[in-house]
């Protein structure tokens, strides 16, 4: 689907934002792109590839309009498209004029709960940033960037209070190889979102530790009944919990050796330390951060959550891996 005349503002450069842009070539006439390092916007225009992510994908520089100002991008398109690691987005956000932004309507790609506000994307921009909750759409669901690049088929749903914004958001991104699913449970997906990158660590956890393929079965089910038991308790409207953007991711992203997580958890589980790790990859790893935000937030609604507990005391208390999971292994049924 062509819409003329459309224009789309993206903030970020990673793998996932690099490939929704790509995706975004095919119903856009314009992108304004904010990528942060001059260096990349360089390259990208020099040889219409990002050097440092998805480099294989070859860009449509006709269609793409870079800078490394945030403001001069966000001004021109009414709808903005964040897709930046969690860890990062209130500082990036923080460089843009709060007029500005009160004026547009975001759609968020984020998968992470924001350090030192323990808040999900559509929050902070709704109690810090005064954007009207009808302004904010998400996109979510199973998705490895690398596939999506790759152009394998791909279903991505796309949620908001307003039923026009998530179908003009499905519109954006709709094609040969992105199939949508409209959703108004904008809480739940986003916190599934941010859960499947924890569980996906547990997973990678319990390989590097040597588990197989039954424990692994036994513990990506029950990581689903703690997503479900949380999503109850946030009062999030997800209706089948094994629909695509919460079973769906949760087990693409524990499953997949493309999932970051995984691969990070993998390593932890070997015997990395945490810093060797994110040395190792040179990416981000969203469940890291996400596990301490959430360990925050669900005591705050007093609920037990033992997979995600235990991948805290990993990463954060130093816990034994091999210790900790023999007595998360206890508590799965």
């Amino acid at each position: 689907m062509t819409l003329n005349g459309k224009k789309v503002s993206v903030i970020g450069s990673g793998s996932w934002a690099t490939a929704l842009v790509k995706v975004l070539e095919h119903s856009c006439d314009k992108i304004h792109w904010w990528i942060r390092e001059p260096e990349i916007i360089d390259h990208i225009q020099k040889y219409g590839h990002n050097p440092q992510y998805l480099s294989v994908i070859q860009l449509n520089n006709s269609k793409l309009i870079l800078s490394n100002d945030i403001n001069e991008v966000i001004k021109q398109s009414e709808h903005v498209l964040i897709c930046i690691p969690a860890a990062f987005t209130a500082e990036a956000l923080s460089h843009a004029n709060s007029d500005l932004l009160a004026t547009r309507k975001f759609i968020s790609a984020v998968k992470g709960v924001l350090p030192k506000y323990n808040m999900v994307i559509s929050d902070f921009l709704i109690k810090e940033l005064n954007i009207k909750e009808e302004n904010i759409a998400l996109i979510s669901g199973p998705s490895h960037a690398e596939e999506v690049a790759a152009e394998k088929l791909t279903y991505l749903t796309c949620a908001c209070s307003d039923k026009s914004f998530a179908e003009l958001t499905a519109s954006y991104i709709s094609g040969r190889y992105i199939k949508t699913i409209l959703s108004d449970d904008v809480i739940g997906i986003e916190y599934a979102a941010i859960l499947k990158n924890i569980m996906a660590l547990a997973a990678g956890i319990g390989v590097g530790l040597g588990f197989g393929d039954n424990f692994q079965a036994v513990l990506i089910s029950n990581a689903l009944r703690e997503m479900r038991a949380f999503l109850k308790v946030v009062g999030a409207n997800h209706g089948d919990i094994f629909n695509s953007a919460y079973a769906g991711d949760l087990f693409v992203t524990a499953y997949s050796n493309f999932s970051r997580n995984r691969v990070f958890g993998q390593m932890i589980g070997r015997g990395y330390s945490v810093k060797a790790a994110q040395l190792e990859m040179n990416m981000i790893a969203e469940g890291y951060f996400a596990v301490k935000g959430m360990h925050e937030i669900k005591k705050q609604y007093q609920i037990e959550m033992p997979i995600v507990e235990a991948v805290y005391n990993i990463l954060y208390e130093g816990f034994s891996p091999i210790i900790e999971f023999k007595i998360l292994s206890e508590k799965l049924t």
